[in-house]
């Protein structure tokens, strides 16, 4: 049985595309819009999932840590990291209802990265296991559980 609509899948790839887009043109303002007032944002490698380890590179578990990211990007790291570009490729491979307008998305990722146009190389590989969150035909992530297959290439500042 089909159990999605293709207003709310439009709305999804949307949403993901949206994500790549914003944190690609370094948009930070925009970043915390994509997320429902009640989120969460994480990042962590399978490895320790699977260890059972609860060490995250990232852990913004309420939208006030959301908000906190971007102030610490713009602000508090600014001028002391080397800063980078991103491109980020990404698939959506399931789409499952949750209920009150709720769908659980996995989907696979891939983020390049170039630093002063000179070195450009692969970041992070992986997938996202999403809680999204569609109404008005306007989707945003309720959760966004960023799932590495691997140590980044580099240190990570910015969302992936």
């Amino acid at each position: 049985m089909i159990t999605e609509t293709a207003t709310d899948m439009r709305a999804v790839d949307d949403l993901l595309g949206r994500y790549a887009e914003v944190l690609d043109d370094q948009d930070w303002q925009r970043w915390p819009d994509l997320f429902a007032d009640e989120c969460s944002y994480t990042v962590h490698t399978l490895d320790n999932l699977a260890l059972g380890l609860p060490l995250a590179y990232m852990y913004d578990d309420n939208r006030a840590r959301v908000l906190d990211r971007i102030k610490f990007i713009t602000e508090v790291w600014a001028g002391t990291i080397e800063p980078y570009r991103t491109r980020h490729v990404t698939q959506r491979t399931r789409a499952l209802p949750a209920g009150d307008g709720r769908w659980n998305i996995r989907s696979n990722f891939q983020v390049s990265y170039s630093e002063n146009d000179v070195l450009s190389g692969m970041l992070a590989t992986g997938y996202y296991e999403d809680v999204v969150e569609i109404s008005d035909d306007r989707a945003r992530f309720v959760s966004r559980a960023v799932r590495l297959d691997s140590m980044p290439a580099r240190y990570l500042v910015y969302p992936l």
